[in-house]
């Protein structure tokens, strides 16, 4: 018999068996293959709907004063242009959802892509499909929710002063040119804030 599709919500928590202590978290990702930092693909497009429902798309079209169709973010009358597009690095994701559905985290978009600020830093522009996005400087902070969601061991690994630089709860980006976007679309990176491209250009 089928059995139908758990529905995720604003307040939905995690499964306990699954939440992973920091020490495991941090020892994981050491073990992480090394993640693309100028090209790699869409993995994953979510919605936030009504009752934070989270609806998996396999398309959409993202406008710059809209984000994502139908996101919690549209509806917010005081909606910050910062925090648009919710986005997390989908190892990482993975990592921490330990076989819970990484939408779980609530985010909007889900790169095979290094999102470290070492990596994007504020003010980089990537291409993802046919949408340009730019990262904003508003830091992607754990709550309340993801705690429920993943743990006290996740919330701690995505908070430690020594492990920020790596964005591990993700990032925000804006949309600076509307466009369609798919679950498999390539994603490339088209610039970096000046500084960083003159260091990165550097022989070691």
């Amino acid at each position: 018999m089928h059995q139908a599709t758990p529905i995720i919500g604003s307040d939905t928590v995690g499964d306990p068996a699954c939440f992973r202590t920091f020490e495991e978290l941090a020892r994981l990702l050491k073990t992480l293959t090394a993640t693309p930092k100028d090209k790699s693909t869409v993995t994953l497009l979510m919605s936030r709907r009504e009752g934070g429902r989270r609806e998996l798309l396999k398309s959409a079209r993202l406008e710059i004063d809209g984000g994502m169709p139908g996101d919690a973010w549209g509806r917010n009358p005081k909606r910050k242009i910062d925090a648009q597009l919710a986005t997390m690095q989908t190892d990482v994701a993975e990592l921490i959802a330990n076989g819970q559905p990484i939408e779980l985290s609530g985010d909007n978009l889900y790169l095979a892509l290094d999102l470290s600020n070492g990596n994007l830093p504020a003010g980089s522009r990537v291409r993802v499909g046919g949408v340009l996005l730019e990262v904003t400087p508003m830091p992607h902070n754990g709550c309340k929710k993801f705690r429920a969601r993943f743990g006290e061991g996740a919330h701690q690994f995505v908070s430690v002063p020594e492990l920020r630089h790596r964005n591990l709860r993700g990032m925000y980006f804006r949309v600076i040119e509307a466009g369609e976007v798919r679950v498999g679309d390539p994603v490339m990176v088209v610039s970096r804030p000046a500084v960083l491209a003159d260091q990165r250009r550097r022989p070691a």
